[in-house]
């Protein structure tokens, strides 16, 4: 039996999507953790600008409403709904074999939460918590590749340079042989291209007859470049999720003649080839592990604190600017 160390703090603060467009912190009771279960005192998150904007909008369709929640959501969408994926802490109570470790876990963003052991990966002890907010879309970025079939030698357009679209770009590099270009329309991406090691080209710029083409800039004009960039019997991989947004899509031209496949990959489940023997917690895990890298900090280029949070990702849902990935900060007492 495992000896549990408890904590005498009975509150927290969680950030909720009140209504459309609308956020706020909603103070909340905070249970001791019951046996298997630990508590953890945020230090930081991050936010998911593409989808957590269309959450704070209420632009989740019906239809996705389920396979959309997040694993410890609270409340339905359109709202009142906590949502958040990506948050690292410490554990402060719970098993005595835990006590003191940093861990991630896809929670909200909450000041201090009680889950379930199992829902906390441990953070490597080469990744800082600053970083390793990037996991979850790390997680999206590799089930992708994996998706995707990236293999060594290929010729990678990747089109869009968020958080995702970057992540896709860097693991791609990595495949020995492989010539991989970032795609963005904004010029500024070039930087955070550089900082990865990897090419940059706006759309005009773009390298044609790429062998796979992975999409994630979440616009329609992106999906037709990336169709028109890909070679004979290319691959192209969807990443971005439009909401309730539709796509106009031309397949006349030359999608038949090339004999392209278009594809989507979505995180929820471990790509086909892998599924057998890697379920998500494994996926998760060299996700983290993948994060010693000190390059991926260019990604995290805007941090606002716990309390400018409902401000911050309204902001961000309207006229986000440059930021890839926002990082959240908590300031709290020990």
């Amino acid at each position: 039996m495992c000896l549990m160390v408890l904590h005498d703090v009975t509150t927290t603060r969680a950030f909720w999507v009140a209504a459309s467009g609308r956020g706020e912190l909603r103070a909340e009771p905070l249970p001791a953790p019951a046996s298997g279960q630990a508590s953890v005192r945020t230090l930081y998150s991050g936010v998911s600008r593409g989808t957590e904007a269309l959450v704070f909008q209420g632009r989740v369709p019906r239809s996705e409403a389920q396979r959309m929640r997040a694993p410890f959501q609270v409340g339905e969408f359109p709202g009142p709904v906590k949502y958040g994926y990506a948050s690292v802490g410490e554990v402060t109570a719970g098993p005595a074999e835990l006590i003191g470790q940093r861990v991630f876990c896809l929670y909200p963003h909450q000041e201090r939460y009680v889950v379930p052991c199992e829902a906390l990966c441990a953070l490597p002890a080469a990744v800082p918590a600053q970083r390793a907010i990037l996991a979850a879309n790390l997680e999206t970025a590799l089930n992708g590749v994996w998706d995707a079939a990236v293999a060594p030698g290929d010729r990678v357009s990747v089109i869009g340079a968020g958080s995702v679209g970057c992540l896709a770009a860097w693991l791609s590099r990595q495949i020995i042989g492989c010539e991989v270009q970032l795609i963005d329309i904004n010029p500024e991406r070039a930087l955070i291209a550089r900082a990865l090691g990897i090419a940059f080209a706006l759309p005009a710029r773009a390298r044609s007859d790429a062998d796979v083409v992975l999409h994630a800039s979440g616009m329609q004009e992106g999906l037709k470049l990336a169709l028109d960039v890909a070679g004979f019997e290319a691959t192209v991989l969807e990443l971005s999720w439009y909401g309730d947004r539709a796509v106009n899509l031309s397949l006349g031209e030359a999608f038949h003649s090339r004999r392209l496949t278009l594809k989507s990959s979505q995180v929820g489940s471990v790509a086909p080839a892998r599924r057998a023997r890697c379920d998500s917690q494994r996926r998760l895990a060299l996700a983290l592990s993948l994060l010693s890298d000190p390059a991926l900090d260019a990604l995290i280029n805007s941090e606002g604190s716990f309390d400018e949070l409902p401000a911050t990702l309204a902001a961000l849902a309207t006229s986000p600017g440059n930021v890839i990935m926002h990082r959240v900060r908590y300031c709290q007492q020990q």
